[in-house]
């Protein structure tokens, strides 16, 4: 079926038309599920004053990490980022913008942008500092503070485990965590993979994300770096 094929050859391919000032959404928890080389070829075309929507902004020298080091990030909305001392300094120094987000809330605005919803209520953040010039509204004498979706990302860079060449996904254990509702909200979607299969040989009943929400597939390697190691003595 030709025209249904998403992989591509090259890193390069896979990011044309990444430029300045996008703004990209990032799969990925702490270090699990995270698309590295995608990152490290964002970091290696310099590609500045990105908006970055992520769980975490990876930790130093590794993941969005990597990205602070040449100061490619302008703002950072994320639900935790204690992993990352270059951070830290950068937003303390002004020089990096952030937006805290519950890590739910930021979850249901991806998977709402994703699903064409354009805001919803919640009570989480009700009475702090995030419901702050947010419209309140009472469900069965309980507030609950109106969240916009976020808009669609220029680009949604994603980590699967196996697709098959259509771009149907398939994510392993943890890893899945924000990638699949990422893979449904970006103007262009991009996933590197482990493995690449043909069609057919996916079971459907195990496909978590159709490949009609991807436009980029690429086979990479991946190192298995461990966030916090901790061992007994």
């Amino acid at each position: 079926m030709p025209g249904f094929n998403k992989v591509v050859k090259s890193y390069d391919e896979a990011l044309a038309g990444l430029q300045d000032n996008m703004l990209l959404m990032v799969g990925g928890f702490g270090l699990c599920g995270i698309p590295e080389n995608l990152i490290k070829k964002i970091y290696d075309k310099g590609t500045k004053g990105l908006t970055c929507i992520s769980n975490n902004a990876g930790v130093d020298g590794f993941g969005l990490g990597i990205l602070l080091e040449k100061k490619q990030i302008k703002k950072m909305i994320s639900s935790y980022v204690g992993e990352n001392a270059l951070f830290e300094k950068q937003v303390l120094s002004g020089e990096l913008e952030l937006e805290l987000t519950p890590q739910g809330t930021l979850a249901e605005k991806i998977r709402a942008a994703g699903a064409g919803i354009p805001g919803f209520f919640t009570a989480t953040g009700y009475g702090t500092l995030i419901a702050e010039g947010k419209d309140v509204k009472m469900f069965d004498g309980r507030p609950y503070i109106m969240e916009k979706a976020f808009p669609k990302a220029d680009f949604a860079l994603v980590k699967a485990w196996k697709a098959d060449t259509f771009g149907n996904l398939i994510f392993r254990k943890t890893a899945a965590n924000f990638n699949p509702m990422i893979a449904t909200a970006g103007k262009i979607t991009v996933v590197e993979v482990e493995e690449i299969v043909e069609p057919g040989e996916l079971d459907p009943n195990f496909i978590h994300v159709p490949g009609i929400y991807v436009d980029r597939l690429i086979k990479g390697s991946f190192e298995k770096r461990i966030e916090q190691k901790t061992i007994k003595k």
